[in-house]
């Protein structure tokens, strides 16, 4: 997110340009300014796709904060994962749809000139809309290829979530997905004589898609763990606060001092009114000003849960307001603890290393 710059919003989700993207841009219109045109047509019919999805998500009440352009193509960020496999079906299909439906209109005036043609000859013809057409017939049958996390592979697993554990499910379509990284690795590398040249391009999507399947599964994982404990199992006992009218040195001091990164922010009742981030503070520190205050720079309206809110739910909250610690609250609405993404990260590792039995 660092390396990405807000360009707009639209219908309550932020498009996000990658600098790399940026780059890729650059790269093209220096070679060609047609080149360039295409890329971002090509890249407006990608941003199409995932709002595909993004609109199929909100009908089930799943957000989408954001939607990022990468080299690779887009990734449409969801609030959270849909419970159901009957709606990752619907959100994972809604995408390819999208690419149906841009493909069909520029077949129909295409068709009319009469210059469809062969997808190697039509490319090579220059034409912008015969070459966004073939583009968005292979975006569609790339997109559908069962390789997990990419939209077929989402499918998939959705498909294997109506028999097996979601858990399961996802293993399953992650393996499937890395053997597919690893056969475009080997195209990407060694290419296919007498078919397919060498490509380096497929290997950052073949590393993409690796990287993606590992980390889904590993989240996946993660979800079915944390079902079985509350958050008091695993949240941060000791820590340290800060008052609202506390210092920028005061959490210089208190960041220095200790191994947290993120700071409950205390009212005169004691109650919590913020999370002062470390990035934030380092920000503060920056505008050099001595009258800056923890409370000017704090994030408000942080969720808290309490010692008995299931790890599961709690989690979901964390990634739902994209927040860097959550406060713990005890059944008297005091600050008790807190819930981090070591934690969960932790608690993972435990379970791991426990057999089986003693796990369960």
């Amino acid at each position: 997110m660092s390396w990405s710059i807000p360009i707009l919003r639209v219908a309550g989700i932020q498009l996000r340009i990658h600098v790399t993207f940026l780059l890729l841009i650059l790269w093209v219109a220096v070679d060609s300014a047609s080149e360039a045109i295409f890329v971002l047509l090509l890249f407006l019919c990608v941003v199409l796709h995932e709002f595909g999805h993004a609109l199929a998500a909100k009908a089930y009440g799943i957000n989408t904060p954001d939607i990022t352009l990468l080299p690779i193509g887009g990734v449409a960020r969801l609030e959270r994962i849909p419970e159901e496999p009957k709606q990752e079906l619907v959100i994972a299909i809604a995408g390819p749809a999208v690419n149906v439906i841009i493909a069909a209109c520029l077949f129909v005036v295409i068709g009319v000139r009469g210059q469809i043609g062969a997808p190697e000859a039509a490319m090579q013809s220059g034409d912008l809309l015969i070459g966004l057409f073939w583009i968005n017939v292979w975006l569609l049958l790339f997109n559908l290829l069962p390789a997990f996390p990419m939209d077929g592979g989402r499918v998939l697993r959705a498909v294997l979530a109506t028999r097996l554990t979601y858990a399961r499910a996802t293993q399953v379509a992650a393996t499937v997905g890395q053997a597919f990284a690893f056969l475009f690795g080997i195209v990407g590398l060694f290419g296919i004589p007498g078919l397919y040249p060498p490509n380096p391009f497929l290997i950052f999507i073949a590393l993409f898609v690796y990287l993606g399947a590992s980390q889904e599964a590993g989240l996946a994982q993660m979800r079915d763990v944390s079902r079985r404990f509350p958050v008091s199992s695993a949240m941060v006992r000791e820590f340290r606060t800060l008052p609202a009218a506390a210092t920028l040195q005061d959490a210089v001091d208190a960041l220095l001092a200790t191994s947290q990164h993120d700071f409950p922010v205390l009212d005169e009742s004691g109650n919590v009114a913020g999370i002062l981030t470390r990035h934030d503070l380092i920000s503060a520190l920056r505008k050099d000003d001595p009258n800056i205050r923890v409370s000017d720079v704090m994030r408000r309206d942080i969720p808290t849960v309490t010692t008995g809110t299931r790890f599961e739910e709690a989690f979901r909250i964390m990634q739902e307001c994209n927040c860097p610690a959550v406060p713990v609250l005890d059944g008297m609405k005091r600050l008790v603890g807190l819930l981090t993404p070591e934690n969960v990260s932790e608690l993972m590792m435990v379970q791991s290393a426990l057999p089986r039995r003693r796990a369960a």
